[in-house]
């Protein structure tokens, strides 16, 4: 790993003064896996720099992590130096006032903005402007399915992606024929459409007032098309994450998933290994486009050495060979641009049967839409899957249902 000791990453290129790289420093971070591989493998390569930095990581699951988080900014105790924040709890943790502004010096972190996919910096920021996380890596949406399952019912790729309406089609026929589920949850649609059709600046769920936005085409769109791969009978009722989740890839039950293109390294890891070779990318149906997660890097206020955290933050998010490094470690797709520009990127993928399926996702990360995020996206959320229950499982009607999220989430986030 000579590229990591170049001089230009020498002490005073990164910023740390020379008194503070004569110290003895202990920097905790605080991660969840897979996340949590990304620092694993950071450490060493970091300490080769800055021998007198040891680095403390504290690891937990994805849900108890945010969980502690969340907690420890409320209180202010138990803060690590650097915390870990998924792209679902960014909006929270930015609203919260306990994280360090990243945009103010002396982090002065919005030089770099443009070194980094473009949709990652508005995921990062209050309604104020404030900037709490540095984006670490993406997860430009991906459709994955089985080819082997989609040849023998006689249904191409372009069926499957050429519109949502050909999607639900494809599904009927490769059910008919291989018995199979055309994907895990009719809820997939859901999630993808509403994310799908918005312009740089416009949230998922409410406008810039704060204003709820569910009631609208947009989001009846989406509930009709997974009303009608419900009423199709081409999806698993699974929700992601199960067990009957992973069964189903293992038991060839599933012939599609749409997700982060960090899902290849999963399918090739641990879901369905077995599968190599069977499996392909495409870009997701009817021309989405839409990021599934990301990670980010921040600084809590009363973190005990921010000056340490924010160096070891620089070296995870704006160093290519890291990038790269972890790229290549655990599928990471990275945030930065140059990375993106990596020969990596142009290496076929065994377990997809050889396809070159990093060109289709460093196409997707180019463009998604920059959007807003809110403090209450979770709670919105929560509330929007209620309705689509009741229209999946109950025949609620549709206008009624999105009448009564609306309803709901107005009044539960009264500002």
């Amino acid at each position: 790993m000579k590229a990591f000791l170049k001089p230009v990453l020498g002490a005073l290129a990164l910023g740390l003064s020379a008194a503070a790289m004569a110290q003895n420093v202990t920097i905790s971070v605080a991660s969840f896996p897979d996340l949590d591989r990304g620092i694993k493998l950071a450490i060493p390569l970091y300490k080769k720099l800055h021998p007198n930095v040891e680095i403390k990581l504290t690891s937990l699951a994805y849900a108890d992590h945010h969980t502690a988080m969340t907690t420890a900014l409320a209180t202010g105790a138990n803060l690590p130096d650097v915390m870990a924040v998924d792209m679902g709890f960014i909006g929270k943790f930015a609203e919260s006032g306990g994280m360090e502004d990243l945009a103010k010096a002396p982090y002065n972190a919005l030089q770099y903005r443009d070194k980094v996919a473009r949709f990652t910096y508005p995921l990062a920021m209050s309604g104020q402007g404030v900037m709490v996380g540095m984006p670490v890596d993406i997860g430009p949406g991906a459709l994955f399915y089985r080819k082997d399952l989609l040849d023998k019912a006689g249904v191409s790729e372009a069926d499957l992606t050429r519109s949502w309406e050909s999607y639900v089609e494809s599904g009927k026929k490769l059910k008919a024929a291989t018995g199979a589920w055309l994907l895990a949850s009719a809820v997939d649609i859901k999630d993808i459409y509403i994310r799908s059709d918005l312009k740089d600046g416009e949230g998922v769920y409410f406008d810039k007032s704060g204003k709820p936005t569910i009631d609208n085409a947009r989001f009846r769109k989406a509930f009709e098309l997974a009303k009608a791969a419900r009423d199709a009978g081409i999806d698993g009722k699974i929700g992601a994450w199960s067990n009957e989740w992973s069964e189903g890839f293992k038991r060839d039950k599933i012939a599609s998933q749409m997700m982060g293109a960090w899902l290849a390294g999963h399918l090739n890891n641990w879901l369905a290994p077995e599968s190599k070779g069977k499996w392909r990318s495409a870009q997701l149906p009817g021309g989405a486009f839409g990021s599934w997660g990301g990670s980010f890097y921040g600084v809590p206020k009363k973190a005990q050495n921010k000056a340490a955290a924010w160096d070891f933050i620089k070296f995870l998010t704006t160093t290519k060979e890291m990038q790269i490094e972890a790229f290549r470690g655990f599928d990471a797709f990275p945030s930065l641009i140059e990375a993106q520009n990596d020969a990596f990127i142009d290496q076929p993928i065994e377990y997809l049967g050889g396809q070159k399926a990093r060109q289709l996702w460093k196409v997707a990360a180019g463009k998604i839409s920059a959007m807003d995020v809110d403090k209450f996206d979770p709670v919105a959320a929560e509330v929007v899957n209620a309705e689509l229950e009741n229209v999946l499982e109950k025949n609620k009607d549709i206008k009624a249902a999105l009448a009564d999220a609306q309803a709901a989430v107005a009044k539960r986030v009264r500002r």
